[in-house]
């Protein structure tokens, strides 16, 4: 049995089919599906909102630093450290190479002053 829509007053008189219910509706009521703008939908619960993740992505900002120094190397030069102050020492690994045993002898970084002892 055919449904009787009535369309006084509103500016078209054509009636549609919504696209996703298959309902008879007045033209002017359907709109535009929000992710796929070639469907004409109802706003009965048809319509989807516009999915945020089907957008272009967002460009990233460009973030620089007011007051920017180049990085300095920090690392050990020739496999050992100088300490400083009047008596400097050289800590280095190669200075004792004896592997630790249970005598209790567990050094393994030893400083060593500048030989300036003369006998």
């Amino acid at each position: 049995m055919p449904i009787f829509l009535d369309t006084t007053g509103l500016t078209s008189l054509a009636i549609a089919v919504c696209d996703r219910c298959k309902m008879k509706k007045p033209y002017v009521n359907l709109r535009p599906d929000g992710n796929s703008p070639g469907l004409r939908v109802c706003g009965d619960g048809c319509w989807d909102t516009l999915d945020p993740y089907r957008l272009a992505a967002r460009k990233t900002e460009r973030i620089n630093l007011r007051f920017a120094r180049p990085d300095v190397s920090v690392a050990a030069t020739d496999n050992f450290l100088m300490t400083g102050g009047t008596s400097q020492f050289q800590i280095s690994t190669e200075q004792n190479t004896q592997t630790p045993t249970n005598s209790g002898n567990k050094d393994t970084i030893a400083p060593s002053p500048p030989d300036n002892t003369s006998t």
